[in-house]
């Protein structure tokens, strides 16, 4: 439901059962912050609807990866706040962005890569507890987690219990789709599907960029996913979803 966040919450709401979709992933950030009374509406039009949801963790001015002490741990008790509702909402997945360098990184080398760490490990087990499962997102610019190089390190470093959200338009940007695809067959826990023309975040609709869109299909019907895949275009939304239906089927 990305592109309904500028809209009210209620808005949002009310555009569910029109998708169309067994899947819906509602952003828990800006307009669409979740709380208790949210989860229980939501789970009552899912509910009506047959639709089951994904949460997308707050990311606005989050930075897991801060060297501030104080300001990490207010960071960290809002996604945990959100982590809870995603609970209550019997989510399939919470989808969390990698920490990013900050203004203060290159006075303290290494520590945000190791603050990422500590962070994602504390989420997961606190996921867990929830019964919720997490999956950190490919990004891009200053995130400390966006290439395949990147992400090997990541899990050599934190092993494989966190599961990959492939993002094909930040995956784009670098030109690594086919990679991500071949190098991480079995973390991959759920996508992000849009698509761009190589140079920025665009969210356009499938097919209206440059991503090979049958390569795509093709590669990822040889890895064993069984996740849900996410249209995250901001527009032509019905024609994205019903192209990526015929890809994948």
């Amino acid at each position: 439901m990305l592109y309904t966040l500028g809209e009210p919450f209620e808005k949002m709401v009310q555009k569910i059962p029109k998708t169309g979709v067994k899947h819906i992933e509602v952003v828990d950030d800006g307009e669409h912050c979740l709380n208790k009374k949210r989860v229980e509406e939501l789970k009552e039009v899912g509910s009506s609807c047959g639709i089951k949801f994904a949460v997308h963790a707050p990311f606005s001015g989050v930075n897991i990866a801060l060297e501030s002490t104080y300001l990490l741990n207010t960071m960290l008790k809002r996604l945990k706040e959100s982590i809870v509702n995603a609970s209550a909402l019997d989510s399939e997945m919470w989808v969390l962005h990698p920490g990013a360098r900050s203004a203060l990184s290159q006075f303290y080398p290494g520590e945000d890569w190791v603050r990422n760490l500590e962070s994602c490990k504390l989420l997961l087990e606190f996921a867990r507890e929830h019964g919720v499962k997490i999956g950190v997102e490919n990004v891009m610019g200053s995130f400390l987690l966006k290439n395949v190089p990147d992400f090997q390190r990541f899990y050599d470093d934190i092993g494989d219990e966190i599961g990959l959200v492939l993002d094909t338009g930040h995956a784009n940007l670098y030109a690594e789709i086919d990679s991500f695809l071949r190098s991480f067959p079995e973390k991959l826990a759920h996508v992000h599907a849009h698509d761009n023309l190589g140079q920025t975040d665009q969210h356009l609709g499938i097919g209206y960029g440059n991503i090979n869109w049958t390569g795509f299909s093709q590669l990822i019907k040889k890895t064993s996913f069984n996740g849900i895949v996410i249209v995250e275009s901001v527009e032509h939304l019905e024609e994205s979803v019903n192209r990526i239906k015929n890809l994948l089927n």
